[in-house]
Formats: structure tokens, C-alpha cells, sequence
């Protein structure tokens, strides 16, 4: 699948685009957004190690969350790198709600536990590869071929979690991902008292 049918599956996936007020924001305050990717570039290489070390018996999980942790490892020195070029000093900001918004939805224990895990993740991947493509056109050349070229591994990544959550549920678990589709939408589309990479509509907008 080329990348160009990625990002219709991805829009499609997803029940709302990125607001415009995000957007915005986003582009006034770039430092704070190079942070917090870095921040979930990292927290995206710890949630595939996390599976790794939890289920020890899934060869499929193994390789891929294996390959997805090295790439988000890579990722997040790359952002880092950019942040030292432009004299952005790596701090600690606090985590936006989205990702918790989402884990408050899985099930706990046993198959349920790891195929409502894997559909968060999809859906995280797939709203960065959404963000990444939605800023590119208003960024500056190196910033916006830098996001361009993350586009096929995330979209890759959104697809290998989903792959996985159905190959494990073992059943039609459309109904369920469609659960976590319209909490995503809700995260995205109503205020948030802070920006951040996946915040929802800045509140003063």
C-alpha cells in the first residue's frame, strides 16, 4: 500500500480531522510542540517495550512491537537533534489527557486487556500520522520534511496494531474499535486547558 492510500485509510479511520484551532496554536508554539513530540516518541518506544516484556509468547507482537520500538527510539533522537539545532532545551512538560483518555476505556485482564491495549495504540499512531500531515504544509523546509518523512512508519505502525488487536481477538471486534473511534473523536474535538501534541481544541480559541 503506498503512502497516499495510507493517509486515506488513516482519514478514514479517524472520525474527525484535526481541528484548525490545534493548528494554530500548534504552529505559535513550536518549541512546546518539538517537546512534547519528543515526549511521545518516547512513550510510544516505552508502550511497545511494555508488550514485549508482557506477552513473551506472541511471535507476531514480538517482531513488530520490537521493529516499532527501535523506530520510535530513532524518531526521538531525531526530534531531539532538531530541538538542539534550534537552541530548544528538553524539559518536562506534563502529559496531555488524550492517551489516558483513551486507556480509561480497556478492559483489564487477560485477551481483552491486550487487544483493547493494541486499539489504543492504533488509534494514537494514526492520529500522529494524521497531525504530522496536517502541519507539513505550514511548516518551515526542514521541520516539514522531517514530519513528511515519519508518514509511512507511523501509518505503518497504526496498521500494525490494528492487524494485531483482530488477529488476537479472534473475532469481529469492529464494534469495540468503533467504541474507542468515538472517545478519540471526543478527546480531539472538545477544549483542552493545555496544548500538546495530541490535545484537543486549545480552550482559548
Amino acid at each position: 500500500m503506498n503512502l497516499d492510500d495510507v493517509m486515506a485509510e488513516i482519514n478514514q479511520f479517524l472520525l474527525c480531522p484535526t481541528p484548525g484551532a490545534w493548528i494554530d496554536v500548534a504552529l505559535e508554539n513550536q518549541e512546546l510542540l518539538l517537546i512534547d513530540h519528543a515526549n511521545c516518541e518516547k512513550k510510544a518506544a516505552s508502550t511497545a517495550m511494555n508488550l514485549l516484556y508482557r506477552y513473551i509468547d506472541r511471535d507476531d507482537l514480538l517482531k513488530k512491537m520490537s521493529q516499532l520500538a527501535r523506530e520510535e527510539l530513532l524518531h526521538f533522537e531525531q526530534v531531539v537533534g532538531i530541538m538542539k539545532d534550534r537552541g530548544v532545551s528538553y524539559r518536562h512538560v506534563s502529559s496531555s489527557r488524550y492517551a489516558s483518555g483513551l486507556r480509561e476505556l480497556v478492559r483489564k485482564g487477560g485477551e481483552d486487556e491486550l487487544v483493547d491495549v493494541l486499539i489504543c495504540g492504533a488509534l494514537i499512531e494514526a492520529r500522529s500520522c494524521e497531525r504530522f500531515a496536517a502541519l507539513v504544509p505550514h511548516l518551515d523546509d526542514t521541520l516539514a520534511k522531517f514530519y513528511r518523512s515519519l508518514l509511512r512508519s507511523e501509518g505503518r505502525h497504526y496498521q500494525d496494531y490494528l492487524e494485531l488487536a483482530r488477529q488476537y481477538a479472534g473475532t469481529d471486534i469492529q464494534w469495540r474499535i468503533d467504541e474507542f473511534r468515538e472517545i478519540e473523536r471526543e478527546l480531539i474535538l472538545s477544549p483542552d486547558p493545555e496544548f500538546r501534541f495530541h490535545s484537543g481544541v486549545p480552550a482559548a480559541a
